[in-house]
């Protein structure tokens, strides 16, 4: 029923290369390699963020230029080289770099672009040395709200602790339940509180948990605009990147009114895409510009058009 309640929201949605999810992976196919021939150095938004948006768009079957990760699958083989090379000013945070690079690795592995597992062994062994005591993986800065390209460090925490359980399960598992304890105990006030604690899909029998699940998804229904999409807080105008998230989100929980919703985020997300392919960068505070957010906007952007694009769309050509 939940399949049908989502594939219904989206059923007027273009197929074939003019579709939006296929749109939004031939702007990032072209823009992620761009980045490194042009400043000479590997980004977290663009062979990060960016490059994970082409895997996954890959795993799930769209055809996708080699061209577009060629150059991120060469950087990601190589853990042990990502030290300093997180970009500048606010995106020099080495921890919150390793997060997004071993978050693309792991796409890149379930894609197929790399073979050797064992580079995302590495890469979990360099993440885990960075969790701190309290089992989150603490960044740069005060623990403020995230956004795109920085991450904040309730979703940086979800994301590595998703590739540790990528990476073996079994022997990170004292660092996982860490982890997951730090995201359990954290208030649900923000479109992203709702969001990380309903991607996070790993103790739903836990005490206490489904009531959790039930504030967040009541959180993101108070908060969807009448064009359905989320800001940040609960009375913010609509972003993308918050969007996003809660599409993300929404779509993984398996419930039919969330799929409703699901649905409307997507069609924001489709009236807000740019001619170009990409979206506008949410940015902390809105309206300003940066690369590196609009980039990592549209990465996410296309994530959660590709989590939700309707059952049997053909793939997209170069």
């Amino acid at each position: 029923m939940f399949l049908l309640m989502l594939s219904a929201a989206v059923a007027s949605t273009t197929t074939g290369p003019e579709a939006p999810e296929a749109r939004a992976v031939a702007y990032l196919a072209a823009e992620v390699p761009r980045w490194r021939g042009e400043n000479g150095c590997a980004s977290c938004h663009h062979n990060g963020d960016g490059a994970r948006a082409l895997y996954r768009a890959r795993a799930l079957g769209m055809a996708v230029p080699e061209s577009g990760t060629a150059d991120s699958t060469a950087w990601l083989r190589r853990p042990e080289s990502w030290e300093d090379n997180g970009g500048d000013g606010a995106f020099s945070d080495t921890r919150l770099a390793r997060i997004q690079f071993a978050r693309a690795l792991a796409g890149a592995i379930e894609a197929g672009a790399v073979g050797d597992r064992s580079t995302l062994d590495r890469a979990a062994r360099l993440l885990a040395e960075d969790q701190g005591p309290d089992g989150s993986w603490p960044l740069d800065g005060p623990d403020t709200l995230g956004s795109p390209a920085t991450y904040g460090w309730s979703l940086a925490t979800l994301a590595a602790r998703d590739v540790l359980s990528a990476a073996d399960p079994v022997r990170h598992r004292p660092r996982i339940d860490a982890a997951t304890a730090w995201l359990r105990a954290r208030p649900i006030r923000t479109v992203m509180d709702a969001s990380v604690e309903l991607l996070r899909r790993d103790d739903p029998g836990v005490p206490g948990v489904a009531r959790r699940r039930e504030l967040a998804l009541d959180l993101l229904r108070r908060s969807v605009s009448s064009d359905g999409g989320w800001g940040p807080y609960e009375t913010s105008p609509p972003e993308a990147f918050d969007t996003a998230l809660a599409v993300l989100a929404l779509s993984a929980t398996g419930d039919d009114q969330a799929g409703r919703l699901a649905g409307r985020g997507r069609e924001f997300l489709i009236a807000s895409q740019l001619p170009s392919g990409g979206w506008v960068g949410t940015t902390r505070p809105s309206g300003n510009e940066s690369l590196a957010q609009h980039t990592s906007t549209t990465a996410w952007a296309t994530l959660a058009l590709l989590e939700t694009r309707p059952t049997g769309e053909e793939t997209s050509g170069d």
